[in-house]
């Protein structure tokens, strides 16, 4: 079940842009849930879908989800191409750039060396 774009798009995050990613996602509503029926293709294709048009989302694990967050994080994290910003409890924050957004639609990462203004 492994995609191609998981084989494509290997992101390497430092810890600054990893803070800056938690920020933003901090707000964010879960725009993908994961329930009983557990990892499947049509949920992989959903947080697919939902990586091109927002970058960032969180993933929320239902109470009937038999997988375990770190399961869920890595599984749908290969299956999408995406990095696991960050896993606390159930909630999951994956990132993943898309280079066809426009560059206003874009997150725009800090570079490792770059000072926060």
């Amino acid at each position: 079940m492994k995609s191609e774009t998981a084989k494509k798009n290997k992101v390497n995050l430092h810890g600054k842009q990893k803070r800056f990613l938690r920020s933003l996602g901090h707000h964010l509503e879960p725009v993908v849930q994961l329930g009983k029926e557990g990892l499947s293709e049509n949920l992989a294709k959903a947080a697919r879908d939902a990586l091109k048009t927002r970058e960032l989302i969180k993933v929320k694990l239902g109470q009937n989800c038999a997988v375990s967050a770190e399961e869920a994080a890595a599984a749908l994290s290969g299956l999408t191409g995406s990095v696991v910003v960050q896993l606390i409890g159930r909630t999951i924050l994956l990132y993943l750039p898309n280079r066809k957004l426009k560059p206003e639609e874009r997150i725009r990462l800090p570079k490792a060396g770059e000072t926060e203004e």
